[in-house]
């Protein structure tokens, strides 16, 4: 086994359950930064990224349906989990304008937001809404739609759509206009953060961190996964987090394979305890870091133990890799090699990026490349995932870990900076 990290995030990881104050931790201020983030220059960031992106591919407008994209390109919120499943709103961005049509008795919520120029009232062309006339709804949604874009930016010009039923592309597309993926230039824009932006990931992991504190203290035999992961769910929006995109909290037996979300188990002594946060956190951004617990009272076995070690290796390995200028195929090369023993229950990803959700790039396992990956650079002002799953098929307990990163211009910089388990490292 490796010693552990090296380099400039080594120190930070020295930090575990054991010597920390939980209780301060769960009181502990929010991110001294968070009071001074200019949030305006933050959306600003953001549109213009995704201009640039535009312009890059010759993309004269786009229509974002995805809540996630329409708040990263206008900061606009609203009902964002009912949202990502009804077309009840969309933005159009052009290179001078923006609009945003909002959901019925909504317009009123991008008030004084500098990046939307108008709001204007959406047509929802869904089946819920229209029934059976759901196509001819379509078609008036096209048509509407079609208008707006020729008046701002002309006809038969390239749009990137994203998100709609094919009903409603098919009657965009009949209108003349070349339809285009928007998940391109939406992706590689909201790869790279800014400062600002980096004001707001870490004020969301600081308020994250001390959700996942109150969940530590409340793990215990005899509890259940749901009650323990309604304690983070609980504090996350307390501190004006979002919401949790999963409910990836298992315990004993359901810890292995991995993916399981809570449900009414009870907790057993001295098993383990899985988290993954998927916490869509303050200011909209992901905060996105795994840990396993030990439920005691008594001490980890031994087994225990060494499946946490190689799991915390296969982290900080990786964490080390990671550096500017470092193609996706090269990390992959250079990634940390799974033990055949644990390849078949293996996490399906080697690290990802991170920002409002999990975003681009997927950097894949060695041996997955060839199969799923694709190539790119890690550039600074990406922030990545690190993962790490090690769980042995039909082998009782898995270990689930996973250290959120920014790439800055020399190597990374820690950003999760949640204590691991001494009690499992030692």
């Amino acid at each position: 086994m490796a010693d552990g990290p090296k380099g400039e995030h080594a120190m930070k990881l020295d930090w575990h359950v054991e010597d920390a104050d939980l209780p301060a931790l769960m009181t502990l201020d929010a991110d001294p930064a968070a009071g001074r983030i200019d949030l305006a220059a933050v959306r600003g960031y953001r549109l213009r990224r995704l201009r640039r992106e535009m312009r890059a591919r010759d993309i004269a407008a786009c229509l974002l349906f995805d809540a996630v994209n329409i708040r990263y390109a206008c900061g606009a919120r609203n009902m964002q989990v009912f949202s990502s499943r009804n077309p009840a709103r969309y933005l159009l961005v052009t290179a001078a304008r923006t609009i945003l049509f909002e959901f019925t008795g909504c317009m009123h919520l991008a008030d004084g937001l500098e990046t939307v120029d108008e709001v204007r009232p959406a047509i929802t062309a869904s089946f819920v809404a229209a029934g059976e006339d759901i196509g001819e709804r379509e078609r008036a949604w096209a048509r509407a739609t079609a208008d707006v874009i020729r008046a701002l930016v002309g006809g038969g010009v390239r749009v990137g759509v994203e998100r709609i039923n094919a009903g409603a592309v098919q009657s965009l597309a009949a209108e003349g206009f070349h339809l285009v993926d928007a998940q391109a230039p939406v992706e590689r824009a909201r790869a790279i953060k800014s400062r600002e932006e980096l004001k707001c990931v870490r004020a969301s992991l600081r308020a994250t961190e001390r959700a996942v504190a109150r969940l530590r203290a409340a793990i215990r035999p005899g509890v259940t996964e749901n009650a323990v992961w309604s304690v983070m769910h609980q504090a996350v929006i307390e501190q004006n987090g979002d919401y949790c995109e999963t409910r990836l909290l298992n315990s004993g037996p359901r810890t292995n394979p991995w993916f399981q979300e809570c449900g009414p188990r009870v907790i057993g002594a001295n098993e383990l305890v899985c988290l993954d946060t998927d916490v869509v956190g303050c200011y909209g951004y992901y905060a996105d870091f795994s840990r396993t617990f030990h439920a005691g009272p008594g001490r980890p076995s031994a087994r225990q133990r060494r499946l946490y070690r190689i799991a915390h290796e296969q982290v900080h390995h990786n964490m080390d890799v990671i550096r500017p200028g470092l193609t996706f195929r090269e990390y992959s090369e250079k990634a940390w090699n799974i033990p055949r023993r644990y390849h078949a229950n293996r996490y399906y990803l080697s690290a990802h990026g991170v920002g409002m959700t999990g975003e681009y790039p997927y950097l894949y396992h060695r041996d997955d490349y060839a199969e799923a990956g694709y190539d790119g650079v890690i550039e600074p002002g990406m922030t990545l995932c690190v993962e790490s799953y090690i769980g042995e098929p039909g082998a009782g307990e898995g270990v689930k870990l996973e250290q959120q990163v920014l790439v800055t211009k020399t190597g990374i910089e820690l950003l999760s900076m949640f204590p691991f388990e001494a009690s499992l490292l030692g």
